[in-house]
């Protein structure tokens, strides 16, 4: 792979969108197809982990290859359209590209689905891949050679430091800033609206390949 000055993976649901309104559409529609009831409101209450995770709670577990697989075929007709990016997220992946580097999309989510959220978002990162969660994420990561990862959820941190890349945690998921602190988060923003002067920080005192300052990850 051509080496890059830097490469930043994202996460997808409640960094770059907000995936609750599309994810909650989309549980209600499985629940009316099988007859079998799934709190939808709970559901995306905790986004993050695996699909089959939350399939679990509501299924046997002889069926949850199959449900899981009904819900990726229902998904792209009922979470697509109503699913928006969260504020700062086009201008996060711009901020990227300005610095001369790569955006890429590690995610849990079906790789399939998550593309066509990006798609239909007009948010345009270099690569995704799918179906990686917490530490698996570093084989990604570690495959792009990417120094940092964006992520709302503790596991998106373990990630990122089984990686060695810096975690920088946003505030906008199910996990909060005290959460995302006591799980190692290297850097804590509010949300990607503080990504694109992080950066600019970053990028000035440690993107060359050097370990950036205290002042850039604090």
């Amino acid at each position: 792979m051509a080496a890059y000055p830097l490469t930043v993976g994202f996460d997808l649901d409640m960094t770059l969108i907000d995936s609750r309104p599309g994810i909650k559409a989309a549980y209600e529609e499985l629940s009316a197809r099988t007859g079998t009831h799934v709190d939808a409101e709970a559901a995306v209450t905790r986004l993050g982990p695996p699909l089959e995770e939350e399939i679990r709670r509501w299924f046997p577990a002889e069926r949850v290859a199959e449900i899981s697989a009904l819900y990726r075929a229902l998904y792209p007709e009922y979470a697509i359209a109503s699913t928006p990016a969260l504020p700062g997220a086009h201008e996060a992946i711009a901020a990227v590209r300005a610095a001369g580097g790569r955006a890429i999309v590690v995610t849990a989510k079906y790789e399939p689905n998550a593309k066509l959220h990006l798609a239909h978002l007009g948010l345009e990162p270099d690569a995704v891949i799918g179906s990686l969660w917490a530490e698996a994420k570093a084989e990604a990561l570690r495959d792009h050679d990417a120094r940092v990862y964006v992520g709302d959820h503790t596991g998106d941190v373990r990630g990122a430091h089984t990686a060695e890349a810096l975690s920088v945690a946003v505030a906008t998921g199910p996990c909060d800033a005290a959460e995302l602190r006591a799980a190692g988060a290297d850097v804590l923003l509010g949300d990607l609206t503080e990504f694109p002067s992080w950066l600019a920080r970053y990028v000035a005192e440690g993107a060359d390949g050097t370990e950036p300052s205290a002042a850039a990850t604090a």
